[in-house]
């Protein structure tokens, strides 16, 4: 039970946290709150397409209604946050850049959401990366987007698998993150590295007793995402992540899942991230371009920081005034969705 508990403290600590309590919470809708925004700009449709490991990854491709079917455009991938699915955070961000004239594609990681992967929540860093080559191979089969100018942007956690992507997939063009967590940083070290060598062995050897249970039939068991209940004791990121996840201003449950399995990855998978290093290497993506957005007070502004610091130009930091983390899932009146269009613009000539 101790393990247990730790586990949940660092998935917490690393990001993955969300919290969840009745919907009768007042939540914050300020600064233009507009998770589930929809556009008569932009049309969108369903579409599935096969990873290198066969695996069927879900998305939401956004197409601009102005676009003739003998056109070229430059198309972006939107990855969603650690623990959530296409319809939180990315569908937004997807929709507003399509208004831009960009052809846009919000996938589900595999083992999230509408894509294929079991056991359901299950952590595996490099099948999150595949994930954005195979939406990179999807979209340059499309005949009206031009597979020569096609850009990512990872939202959270996926901010880390898209250039772990990049890093081996030049098709990449120009690569952007919003309030990126580096996973295995996070989950090896918490926060300003609050997590102790020690603690991080007593979290691999909860993950490894709990693989030999459900390797001999036992129950799947879920560690981190969010927990039942605040209270006057719960943290500031705790309410934070809830204030999103579990109000109606961003609360998504797929249809294969449920409100109490959401956001929790397994807890024998969970670990996996600590082999994970998104950000060693990161200076060969130059000379395709990077920016890093983040929030002046966002708890997770330190791995913007160390990816800008160990990128090669061209690269970009930008820092937005008075946000925090979850503030740029959503609020669309900080989030800088002009400047983030004019990086892809600029880049995906």
């Amino acid at each position: 039970m101790k393990n247990l508990k730790m586990i949940s403290l660092v998935t917490a600590i690393a990001g993955a946290l969300t919290v969840h309590t009745n919907l009768s919470h007042a939540q914050d809708m300020s600064n233009g709150a507009a998770n589930f925004y929809k556009s008569d700009k932009v049309t969108v449709k369903k579409v599935t397409f096969n990873s290198q490991y066969n695996i069927k990854v879900a998305g939401n491709l956004f197409i601009p209604k102005e676009v003739s079917k003998d056109s070229k455009i430059p198309a972006i991938i939107v990855g969603h946050p650690m623990g959530a699915v296409k319809e939180q955070s990315s569908n937004l961000y997807a929709t507003k850049l399509a208004e831009q004239g960009f052809v846009t594609l919000a996938i589900d990681l595999p083992f999230w959401g509408e894509s294929e992967g079991k056991p359901r929540n299950t952590v595996g860093p490099d099948i999150y990366a595949e994930a954005f080559s195979a939406a990179v191979d999807y979209l340059g089969s499309q005949n009206f987007v031009d597979k020569n100018r096609i850009g990512v942007l990872g939202i959270c956690g996926s901010g880390s698998f898209a250039i772990s992507a990049a890093k081996i997939d030049p098709r990449m063009k120009a690569i952007a993150t919003v309030s990126m967590y580096d996973m295995g940083a996070a989950s090896r070290n918490g926060l300003k590295k609050g997590l102790s060598l020690e603690q991080r062995k007593e979290l691999i050897k909860a993950a490894v007793e709990q693989r030999e249970i459900e390797f001999a039939g036992g129950k799947t068991k879920y560690t981190g995402g969010t927990v039942h209940k605040i209270s006057e004791s719960s943290t500031a990121i705790e309410r934070e992540f809830y204030d999103f996840y579990r109000t109606p201003r961003g609360e998504f449950t797929p249809k294969n899942s449920s409100r109490d399995l959401t956001t929790h990855p397994t807890l024998s998978s969970n670990t996996k991230f600590m082999n994970f290093y998104p950000f060693n290497d990161i200076e060969t993506i130059s000379p395709r371009p990077m920016m890093f957005v983040t929030g002046e007070s966002a708890h997770s502004r330190e791995f913007s920081e160390d990816a800008y610091k160990r990128a090669a130009e061209p690269k970009e930091l930008v820092i937005i005034p008075g946000a925090g983390h979850v503030d740029l899932y959503d609020r669309v009146g900080l989030i800088p969705f002009e400047k983030i269009a004019l990086f892809f613009k600029t880049n995906l000539k």
